[in-house]
């Protein structure tokens, strides 16, 4: 007796039921006999979780002003974008998403998407999010900013594009940081180098790992500073994704002097002063004016 090959749904449980199966394979996502390799599981998997920590974001701000604009920056194949609009926004009835992407070929490509699909209120945009920060490519209220995956410093123009348009909420996984790690190694952490502490980035791996993690803390710090409550979890299971660091923030009033202080004085203790104007949160006071440690 031949065994029935497992359903897609069998396969992800983590799919909703009502999504749109003929989506997944205009994505190449899965084929056209509606199986799914490893590689692809592992992208869906990290889709499908992001998509539901954003999934309640969504609902919150629609039941407050009837309406969502979801920006994702660095969007490549839009693969969060459409699976934003399949599994939440199509329901809604409500709602758009705006896709920033510098390849043109893959903007054409999800546009084509979005009309075959009937996806009437997503956007997309061939820029890099500096040209979206100048041009107003987006003329709506931004209510949520996401990056999934944006190299290096393309999450901190992300935050430059959410802060900017005072995003409510702001959700992102970054990826690849080496800005930092490159400071470190050429100015060796000056006033740590007599100390044991050195050690941490005596060998190029562990520049490059200290780089990445002092960077999402100055993120964090960033974003707290600028008026943001914020949270850091996993995105999956380490298994799934190497680059699975998730920061979650949310609008909550004014920004805290003591997080722009503390952001300060890491920057300097590491050698990274070159780095302030990219850390430098909104409404940020003078490098000099964060000398002397300031209250909560």
């Amino acid at each position: 007796m031949v065994k029935k090959a497992p359903s897609l749904f069998e396969q992800m449980p983590e799919l909703p039921a009502g999504c749109s199966v003929p989506l997944l394979q205009a994505l190449h996502i899965v084929t056209r006999e509606a199986r799914i390799n490893q590689d692809s599981r592992r992208k869906l998997k990290q889709v499908a979780h992001l998509v539901r920590f954003i999934e309640p974001l969504i609902k919150d701000v629609v039941a407050r002003r009837g309406d969502v604009t979801v920006v994702d920056h660095g969007a490549g194949k839009s693969y969060l974008g459409f699976v934003l609009y399949d599994w939440v926004l199509r329901a809604l009835g409500v709602g758009h998403v705006e896709g920033i992407e510098t390849r043109s070929e893959l903007v054409a490509r999800s546009q084509e998407l979005a009309l075959q699909f009937g996806f009437e209120r997503m956007g997309f945009h061939a820029m890099t999010v500096q040209d979206a920060l100048q041009q107003s490519a987006v003329n709506r209220p931004v209510d949520i900013v996401t990056a999934l995956h944006a190299c290096d410093t393309a999450t901190d123009d992300a935050l430059d594009f959410a802060l900017q348009h005072d995003a409510q909420y702001v959700v992102v996984v970054p990826c690849c940081q080496a800005e930092a790690a490159s400071v470190m190694r050429q100015n060796k952490a000056l006033q740590l180098a007599k100390t044991p502490l050195s050690e941490l980035w005596r060998h190029p791996l562990h520049t490059r790992e200290m780089g990445s993690q002092v960077t999402n803390v100055l993120r964090c710090l960033r974003l707290e500073a600028s008026g943001y409550q914020v949270t850091v979890t996993e995105l999956v299971g380490w298994e799934h994704a190497m680059k699975n660091e998730l920061i979650i923030a949310k609008r909550v009033g004014r920004g805290k002097l003591a997080a722009q202080q503390r952001l300060h004085d890491i920057l300097e203790t590491m050698g990274l002063q070159s780095l302030w104007p990219r850390f430098a949160p909104k409404g940020a006071l003078p490098w000099d004016a964060l000398k002397v440690s300031v209250p909560d």
